[in-house]
């Protein structure tokens, strides 16, 4: 059963999505278990939270839905099926969200069917802490940025080079066949001031967050991931000293095939080492009893 480390890690790998209410629209991303969900909204000014484990959801069932009775896992299922399409922009037309907003808390209401009889949930969202608020947008934005400028590096990079590879051309009497496809060389300071002058404007107009949420969706989930990794890496190397079991949660993440097989060699590998530790000291004992009965003379020529 998943513990509450790991439900939080597997939050952080999902992308952030755009949701359109009839209120207002937000940004977010969910996690959906097997004993419980983890859900994340962001309305450009804070950031709510819910988490919930297999008892909360049993009992807000029983206070939300008086005619149904069933297991949690059942609940959550359906929970799973309404929330997923929304977040992928594909809310089913028998289901209705809406939200409503205090100073404390964010609750999103669901109206839906189940089984025939109508299905009431509610996500009660409190304030997520400012470490939260960190690990899902401050780090990978930063991140994201650093990356956006290595690309942007290199493609000038690229960008110099065909221009070093066309005026070669040009040199050897090669001449364009077409007119309009003559281009002019690339001066970076240029682009970077035209950038500034006129995209820039434009790409500071976050609006409701939507573009974010769609156009670096990808870059976001690439981001998350290698964070995770190293985040993972970092414990394991600290344990061999410490033993701290700090963020011990990442090291179970999903890593492919390919890493689980090279898991299940070490540990068979880690296994035999130990067997063979086990055997060679339990035959330590008798590889002495030779020593004892060595000539005076052969052991003088071994430690001479």
């Amino acid at each position: 059963m998943e513990d509450v480390e790991d439900m939080e890690a597997r939050l952080l790998l999902q992308p952030w999505s755009s949701v359109c209410l009839a209120e207002s629209t937000l940004l977010a991303k969910a996690y959906f278990g097997d004993a419980g969900y983890a859900l994340l909204l962001w309305d450009l000014s804070h950031m709510w939270y819910e988490r919930t484990d297999a008892q909360i959801i049993q009992q807000r069932s029983k206070d939300l839905n008086k005619r149904l009775r069933g297991h949690a896992s059942s609940f959550l299922n359906r929970l799973r099926s309404l929330v997923c399409p929304l977040l992928e922009g594909q809310p089913t037309s028998s289901t209705s969200f809406s939200c409503q907003l205090s100073p404390s808390t964010l609750t999103l209401h669901v109206k839906s069917e189940l089984s025939g009889l109508p299905f009431y949930w509610d996500f009660y969202c409190s304030v997520a802490p400012v470490e939260m608020i960190s690990h899902h947008l401050v780090r990978p934005l930063m991140a994201m940025s650093l990356a956006l400028q290595s690309q942007v590096r290199e493609l000038a990079s690229l960008l110099l080079q065909k221009d070093a590879e066309i005026e070669d051309y040009r040199e050897s009497g090669a001449a364009l066949s077409r007119e309009r496809l003559r281009t002019e060389p690339f001066k970076e300071d240029s682009f970077l001031q035209t950038f500034e002058d006129k995209t820039l404007p434009q790409a500071c107009c976050l609006g409701d967050g939507q573009t974010f949420a769609s156009s670096l969706k990808q870059l976001y989930m690439a981001v998350t991931q290698q964070q995770a990794r190293v985040a993972g890496k970092r414990p394991r190397e600290e344990s061999r000293d410490s033993g701290s079991p700090e963020y011990a949660h990442l090291q179970d993440l999903p890593v492919g095939p390919e890493a689980e097989e090279g898991a299940a060699e070490s540990q068979s590998v880690a296994a035999q080492r130990t067997q063979d530790k086990v055997v060679s000291s339990t035959q330590a004992p008798k590889a002495q009893l030779p020593m004892t009965k060595a000539k005076r003379k052969k052991a003088k020529g071994l430690f001479s």
